[in-house]
C-alpha cells in the first residue's frame, strides 16, 4: 500500500520551520544543561539534534538511545515533545506498515497514519517526565497496541453503522434543521454542526469533510449520525 508521502512532507515542512525558532534554540540549551552526561555540544537547536539522531548522523545506537531517553524525560516542553515526535516518524511509518495501514478497514492510508501520529503524541504526553532506557522501542510498541485497538474499533463501526453514500447528504435539508444548526454552531457542538451544515446544505462529500477534519470516514460518519439523532431529528 502506498505510503502517504504528502502528509509526511507537511510534517517535515512544519518541522523545518519550527526547529529553527528561538523556542527551539532555548529548549536545546535547556536540554544540554540538564543532561550533561550526553554529548550535545555544538548543537544549536533541536533541528540539529534530530538530524544527529538519524542513522547517518554519526551517533552510536547506544548514544541515540540515551538522547531519546532524555527527550522523553523533558517532553513536557512543547518543543522537545515535537522533536521527539519528529524523531520517531520513521518508526510510526513502520508500525503502520506492520498493520498494513488498516487496509480493508480504512479507505486511505493517510487516515491510519494521521491516527498513529495523534496516538503517539498522546503517548508522549502521558509518558513525559519518565526516564526509559528503551524509550523509542517502548513508545513504538505501545503505539502498535493503541493503533491496533483503534483499527478494531473502526472495523466494528464499519460493520455496525448503516452505510451512507459519501456523495449524498446525511439528511434531507429543511428550514427547521437549518435553524437548529445555526443555534448549535455557537455552542460546544460547533464542530459537528459546521460539518453537518457543509454536508447537508453545501453538498461537500463526506470523504472530503473527513480528510479536512483529520478524521477517518467511518468515525466521522458515526459522529454525524449520533449528532443528528441527538440534536436534529428528535
Amino acid at each position: 500500500m502506498t505510503i502517504p508521502h504528502d502528509y509526511l512532507g507537511q510534517l517535515r515542512n512544519d518541522w523545518r520551520w519550527r526547529c529553527r525558532r528561538d523556542a527551539s534554540i532555548h529548549a536545546m540549551a535547556q536540554l544540554r544543561e540538564r543532561h550533561r552526561e550526553i554529548d550535545l555540544e555544538g548543537l544549536a537547536d533541536l533541528g540539529e539534534l534530530v538530524c544527529s539522531l538519524d542513522t547517518r548522523g554519526g551517533r552510536s545506537v547506544l548514544d541515540r538511545a540515551h538522547v531519546v531517553q532524555a527527550l522523553l524525560s523533558e517532553a513536557a516542553n512543547e518543543e522537545i515533545h515535537r522533536a521527539l515526535l519528529q524523531t520517531l516518524l520513521p518508526g510510526v511509518v513502520n508500525v503502520c506498515r506492520q498493520l498494513r495501514f488498516g487496509q480493508g478497514i480504512v479507505n486511505e492510508p493517510r487516515d491510519t497514519l494521521t491516527a498513529a501520529i495523534s496516538l503517539l503524541s498522546e503517548l508522549i504526553t502521558d509518558w513525559a517526565g519518565e526516564s526509559r532506557p528503551y524509550a523509542a522501542p517502548d513508545l513504538l510498541s505501545a503505539l502498535r497496541g493503541r493503533l491496533r485497538r483503534w483499527l478494531l474499533k473502526e472495523k466494528e463501526a464499519r460493520l455496525t453503522t448503516p452505510c451512507l453514500d459519501d456523495s449524498e447528504p446525511v439528511a434531507a435539508a429543511s428550514s427547521p434543521m437549518l435553524t437548529r444548526l445555526e443555534m448549535l454552531r455557537d455552542g460546544p457542538h460547533e464542530r459537528l454542526a459546521r460539518l453537518t451544515y457543509q454536508c447537508v446544505f453545501a453538498g461537500v462529500p463526506l470523504c472530503e469533510l473527513a480528510r479536512a477534519d483529520h478524521s477517518s470516514l467511518p468515525t466521522l460518519r458515526r459522529e454525524l449520525q449520533i449528532f443528528a439523532l441527538a440534536h436534529l431529528l428528535g
